[in-house]
């Protein structure tokens, strides 16, 4: 971490007050893997050392996996061929709607969820049409 290159970067980036390098190392089974990710911020030092600028780096992508999961792997969303007008926006907030009333019933697995209403339609209707 490092907010020397904040002027060199002042430039290209207003507002930079740090750069940073964080190194990750995933183990699955045997297997290693090891990833540095770049990431720049407009925090300064005082308000997000090096161990405020991680656990924001963690938060992130706790909300984005969480999320994502969801949306792409569970309701396919980056399969979706709908491009034309605002399709595409319309589609994330129907799956948004989907995420909150999966959520909402309680269930808890999306993927689950889905299987369920897709056996039973006539479930997904009495949802839909359920006032509460």
């Amino acid at each position: 971490m490092t907010s020397s290159l904040a002027e060199y970067l002042g430039s290209d980036w207003p507002g930079c007050a740090q750069v940073f390098r964080l190194r990750r190392v995933r183990k699955t089974g045997e297997k290693v893997e090891t990833e540095v990710v770049l990431g720049i911020t407009s925090l300064p030092r005082e308000r997000a050392g090096a161990k405020a600028l991680l656990g924001l780096t963690r938060g992130h992508w706790g909300i984005e996996s969480g999320l994502h999961g969801v949306r792409d792997g569970t309701l396919r969303e980056d399969a979706s061929r709908i491009r034309n007008g605002s399709a595409a926006e319309v589609m994330a907030a129907l799956r948004n709607i989907v995420i909150f009333l999966f959520k909402r019933l309680g269930h808890n697995n999306a993927a689950a969820a889905t299987r369920h209403y897709v056996c039973h339609p006539e479930k997904s209707l009495e949802v839909l049409s359920t006032p509460n």
